[in-house]
């Protein structure tokens, strides 16, 4: 029997046909966390528009029909990826800012684990929401949109754990929080380009002491 699936056009969300022989009998069971785990590091590593359907049936071992019917578009499955990654791996931020340790330990710590989490052995470089929305097409924008919402949400965290510790007065009085917290935002991304091209977790490590200046220069 034949009939037409749906796959995903390389670095688009536009869905192409393509005719699939489908063979009779019960369909091998597959592992669908650890198909999700293999398509996560390869959207980490390569990018949205990246990785292409080859791509994702390489890494997954999976046929393109298989993936389709687990997943979705290639967009639904970004969206499990970026969440798997997010409860994961790239849960360093939230676990640092939401402490009771003062607000220099928690500063200190979220730059310290984001240094270990963008350069961990095994894994891809730089942070997957930062790596996977460098470049786009025009079609692609609702992906990089729903993108920018997850890394403001990040700069907010910051912002919002630096107020508290302005009303906890940690902070000298008239600290611009918000500007604060962008520098920090800008700091982790930074990391992360710099990761991604290869500079190791030594420099990265360099890097934190002067960052901490800035939050040092409004502390009572």
């Amino acid at each position: 029997m034949r009939r037409t699936q749906i796959a995903w056009q390389a670095g688009t969300l536009h869905p192409v046909h393509f005719p699939e022989t489908v063979m009779a009998g019960r369909p091998r069971e597959f592992d669908r966390d650890l198909a999700l785990q293999q398509a996560m590091l390869a959207f980490w590593k390569q990018g949205y528009e990246g990785t292409s359907m080859a791509d994702l049936v390489a890494a997954t071992g999976l046929a393109s029909a298989r993936l389709y019917a687990a997943f979705g578009s290639k967009q639904d499955l970004f969206r499990e990826a970026v969440a798997r990654y997010e409860a994961g791996d790239g849960s360093f931020a939230e676990k640092a800012l939401d402490t009771d340790n003062d607000v220099r330990s928690a500063i200190e710590a979220l730059l310290t684990e984001a240094v270990l989490t963008y350069t961990r052995r095994g894994r891809p470089q730089g942070c997957m929401v930062v790596s996977a929305a460098t470049n786009y097409a025009a079609e692609n924008e609702g992906v990089m949109a729903w993108l920018t919402t997850h890394r403001k949400a990040r700069t907010q965290g910051i912002i919002d754990r630096l107020e508290s510790a302005l009303r906890n007065g940690e902070l000298k009085a008239g600290t611009d929080v918000q500007a604060l917290g962008d520098y920090y935002a800008v700091v982790l991304h930074g990391l992360s380009v710099q990761a991604r091209d290869g500079v190791g977790k030594a420099r990265l490590m360099a890097m934190i002491p002067p960052a901490l200046c800035a939050l040092d220069a409004v502390a009572r």
